[in-house]
């Protein structure tokens, strides 16, 4: 590297004959120190920070130069678009039959209480199988298999759970009678297939 010509460019060429008088060759620029640029009579503190910046901008490409590696090219940056994986999941999604002619014949509060035994027994076979819930809307449940983590049995893992929640269901059922409450059936439909996850969803 040609020192005097980085100090012209630099617009500090006046330093150029104490540079060339102590032996500072582009092997040593990137290890000077503050304290050695005032040894080299580099008095002026806007000069010293404006040679200490560029040495530091200089410090990784010489350093790669000397070890005959090529720099490190900088990562470019994520576009959230880019940053979509498509992967294999299974949705199940479970939601009570005629719910809207139970809850009319229903208190509000009986109601809630009702949908939600059946939400979270039908939330603890999901997590139970290794599922995971994305999203409870009313009386309907969404949950996911394969995402985050992704297993070999998937698919499998979704359909024992949607016949956990039967299960579950029947036995709140009996529960239930036993109360004078309504039936609850639900329907579950479980879909395998190709999606796209991204950092919303």
């Amino acid at each position: 590297m040609d020192v005097a010509a980085w100090l012209k460019n630099l617009g500090l060429g006046q330093y150029e004959p104490a540079f060339r008088d102590n032996a500072i060759d582009g092997d040593l620029l990137p290890s000077l120190t503050a304290e050695d640029l005032r040894d080299l009579g580099v008095t002026i503190v806007g000069h010293r920070r404006k040679l200490l910046d560029a040495i530091a901008a200089l410090a990784s490409p010489l350093s790669s130069e000397r070890t005959g590696q090529q720099p490190s090219p900088t990562p470019p940056k994520k576009d959230p678009e880019l940053s979509a994986e498509r992967r294999p999941i299974t949705v199940m999604f479970c939601d009570l039959v005629g719910s809207t002619t139970i809850s009319a014949g229903l208190d509000a509060e009986d109601w809630r209480n009702l949908v939600s035994a059946y939400l979270d027994a039908a939330s603890e076979a999901v997590t139970q199988m290794g599922g995971r819930v994305a999203k409870k809307l009313g009386d309907g449940l969404m949950a996911l298999f394969g995402h985050p983590i992704a297993q070999e049995n998937d698919s499998e893992r979704a359909v024992r759970a949607a016949l956990a929640i039967q299960r579950a269901l029947a036995e709140l059922n009996r529960e239930n009678a036993g109360l004078g409450r309504p039936e609850l059936v639900a329907r579950i439909g479980v879909d395998s297939g190709p999606v796209v996850v991204d950092a919303a969803g």
